[in-house]
């Protein structure tokens, strides 16, 4: 297994699987579930694209003019492209608008597995877009763990 973060460039292997890991990032808010999936993925061959920048700078003006701030949604839209997978999933004591912006952009490609808890001040919109476009959802961790494994096998 393979872990990349932005900054890295994503200069990926085109046979490689590659999984990307949406989902609530909020600092101070959102527990750091990417780590908890990236440990119960290591067994596979895969490469991973955690977006939870270990530098960053909340100072960044959240802009199309601020070059750190551009790298970094643009390195997240190359990762969700490039992905055969993405992993999502929704932490309740966050809003996360991002992820569901996401989850908007991805819907109908078929590359999702969507956790949303119960508790996500959002989960009913979740839920009727993962159910209209078919795209795995699962409200615990476990069985949205197993779903991830199951699909990178």
């Amino acid at each position: 297994m393979v872990v990349l973060k932005p900054p890295t460039l994503l200069e990926i292997d085109p046979s490689a699987r590659v999984v990307f890991l949406a989902g609530s990032i909020e600092m101070g808010n959102a527990t750091e579930w990417q780590a908890a999936l990236t440990r119960e993925l290591a067994h596979l061959n895969v490469v991973v694209l955690n977006p939870r920048r270990d530098e960053w700078d909340a100072t960044w003006r959240q802009s199309i003019d601020e070059p750190k701030f551009r790298a970094q949604v643009e390195w997240e839209l190359d990762g969700l492209d490039r992905a055969d997978l993405i992993a999502m999933w929704f932490v309740p004591e966050t809003a996360s608008p991002i992820t569901l912006l996401e989850l908007g952009l991805h819907a109908r490609d078929g590359k999702l597995v969507v956790g949303c808890p119960p508790g996500y001040w959002r989960k009913g919109n979740v839920d009727i877009v993962c159910t209209r476009l078919g795209a795995p959802l699962f409200e615990a961790w476990d069985p949205f763990v197993a779903a991830v494994v199951d699909r990178l096998r």
